[in-house]
């Protein structure tokens, strides 16, 4: 390579203007944004939520921040808080090359700093497009098989330069400062699947997102830090977490390629590696009506990937269990013809009858016929018929993407009782004209919970 990588991407980020960016690309962003707002929105109701907002609000003293949904917290406070919101709930982003949710990390240190600064939405949307573009090229230049068999977690490790990189763009950063900021950023990349069914992979997300976050203000104060950070021969990310990986592949067609197009998002709740399966399933049900009580047996085939991570799930605990399970969401699924995250809540996945369904009648197997996300499924009823679907491209990937409408409910869906009805239609209008928005501070104001709005989860953020 001509230049080293993380310069090449540096210069990348730093000259990106909002007339490089195609019109698909800016499409696609605006999506992102959405529904980002949509799952932080949802964030409330995240087991966890109350906990992350005491941590958030215990960083810093000031409350110059918005929080989604809630009220003011430091930067810092709410860039952390904002970034676990997004995830809290398990339906964000993800990009499935590297299976690696992009928007909790890039999209709240970019919202922090444009509202604090009075950024425009055209800078904001160029920001985005920088963020997600390199946390994407980081994560392809890693040689991801190699990188997940060494049990490393891609969002705390990309994602802290996707987050610089956002920011960088909205302090206009030159090459110099970007490729230092990524310096820091790598510096702080950390996290695995260790931490695999438990809280601890969502706070990878949030981690990132305040990792990115202070690797760019470090970087804006001039702090000395390696330019060379994805290659360095000593401890460089691709030297370090994997054996060199593919630098040239971070870099291939850069501008030209956007991969952050292939950043899926998803309509439903629960794990991103069984949309295929949701998919499948819902495609089964507009086909025909299935009665639950005559189903004999729900046989899904997942990749092997998605099976080690989601087949093993029969029984589960709570509510982050029931999300990953891919037993309990094909049993609600076929009982409620519906997945919301009402179907996440304690009254219905402790249902006995739902318990025993998934445990018994719902089997789940490894099939080599299918990768990734992909499913097949078939339902086998009293009397012996079967039906049967299988699913190439779970709904909100790149060739089976989710329609902006579709997105909008989603925010309308969760935004009901936490914003006002005003608010909510005028947030959707802003993103979907968001190169034309004047300061994100309007935004951001539109984001917050009004009085009567607000909810005992976000109070704990105060």
């Amino acid at each position: 390579m001509a230049q080293e990588v993380t310069q090449t991407l540096a210069k990348f980020a730093a000259a990106l203007r909002y007339d490089d960016i195609p019109q698909s690309v800016r499409d696609h962003c605006k999506n992102l944004l959405l529904d980002a707002l949509a799952c932080a929105v949802s964030g409330r109701l995240g087991e966890e939520t109350v906990q992350v907002a005491a941590f958030a609000a215990a960083l810093a003293q000031s409350s110059e921040s918005s929080v989604i949904g809630g009220e003011h917290l430091s930067l810092a406070g709410a860039t952390l808080l904002n970034a676990y919101l997004v995830t809290a709930t398990t339906m964000c982003d993800v990009h499935r090359e590297t299976m690696t949710h992009v928007t909790p990390e890039v999209m709240p240190p970019a919202l922090a700093i444009a509202e604090r600064d009075g950024r425009s939405g055209r800078e904001l949307l160029t920001a985005i497009a920088a963020g997600c573009e390199v946390t994407t090229r980081v994560g392809v230049g890693i040689d991801y098989p190699k990188f997940r068999a060494r049990g490393w977690h891609g969002p705390g490790i990309f994602g802290p330069f996707g987050a610089a990189a956002a920011v960088g763009s909205l302090l206009k950063f030159d090459t110099d400062t970007m490729a230092r900021a990524f310096g820091l950023a790598g510096s702080q990349a950390a996290g695995t699947f260790a931490a695999w069914g438990t809280p601890t992979v969502k706070f990878h997300q949030c981690r990132g997102a305040l990792s990115g976050l202070m690797a760019a203000l470090l970087a804006q104060q001039k702090f000395a830090a390696t330019r060379e950070f994805l290659s360095a021969k000593d401890g460089g990310l691709y030297n370090a977490y994997v054996d060199g990986g593919r630098p040239e592949a971070a870099v291939a067609d850069l501008g030209t390629r956007w991969e952050l197009e292939q950043i899926a998002v998803r309509l439903w709740p629960s794990a991103s590696l069984i949309q295929g399966m949701v998919t499948a399933l819902f495609d089964l049900l507009v086909k025909q009506k299935i009665e639950p009580s005559r189903v004999r047996k729900v046989r899904v085939g997942l990749s092997q990937p998605a099976f080690a991570m989601h087949g093993g799930f029969d029984t589960y605990k709570a509510k982050f269990e029931a999300l990953l399970s891919a037993h309990y969401t094909a049993a609600v699924i076929l009982h409620d013809r519906a997945l919301t995250l009402a179907q996440f809540e304690p009254a219905r996945y402790d249902d006995p009858k739902l318990r025993k369904f998934a445990a018994e009648l719902v089997e789940v197997r490894a099939d080599a016929s299918v990768a990734g996300a992909q499913a097949v499924v078939d339902v086998e009823t009293a009397g012996g018929a079967m039906a049967s679907a299988r699913c190439r491209h779970p709904l909100g990937s790149f060739e089976n993407p989710l329609s902006r409408a579709q997105i909008e409910q989603k925010f309308r869906t969760y935004a009901q009782g936490v914003l006002r009805d005003a608010d909510i239609a005028e947030a959707i209008g802003a993103v979907d004209r968001l190169e034309d928005f004047g300061s994100i501070r309007r935004l951001m104001d539109l984001l917050r919970a009004k009085p009567r709005a607000k909810t005992h989860t976000m109070a704990a953020a105060e």
